[in-house]
């Protein structure tokens, strides 16, 4: 994982595969929240990052616990419309890109300055430009 200096305060915002590396353990990711939080950023992740990250295997435990330590947000109306707009914007569309853009979304309406951390580096920089820092994980 591509490691980039994080500021005080702001946010750090998880994709999928970032909740996912959270919930098997794996260190870079957790060193990289754990740092997040000592510097006063705020641990975020988007609704629909939990359909996509967790699974049968998913210990459910570990879930509740990551859950009740980063703030979810939610994807009503108004941010599926604007998500549906990054995508317009963006040149991409369908379902592959759906999630991406609603995790660009909820990034792009977070606290600044903002730090990304995704598989989809390409995608997501397609999605919210030089708006947001991109951690590649």
């Amino acid at each position: 994982m591509a490691r980039r200096k994080l500021t005080h305060e702001g946010t750090l915002l998880l994709d999928s595969e970032g909740l996912s590396k959270l919930l098997d353990d794996e260190e870079p990711v957790v060193a990289l929240v754990a740092e997040a939080r000592s510097r006063g950023m705020e641990v975020v992740i988007c609704a629909l990052t939990i359909i996509e990250a967790v699974h049968a295997c998913t210990n459910k435990a570990r879930l509740s616990w990551i859950l009740s330590g980063v703030r979810v947000t939610s994807v009503g109306d108004e941010e599926a419309r604007a998500a549906s707009a990054l995508l317009m914007e963006s040149g991409l569309h369908g379902h592959k890109y759906a999630i991406d853009a609603t995790v660009a979304e909820a990034a792009l309406r977070q606290r600044r300055p903002v730090v990304l951390l995704t598989s989809d580096v390409d995608d997501m920089t397609k999605l919210c430009g030089d708006r947001i820092h991109i951690v590649g994980v």
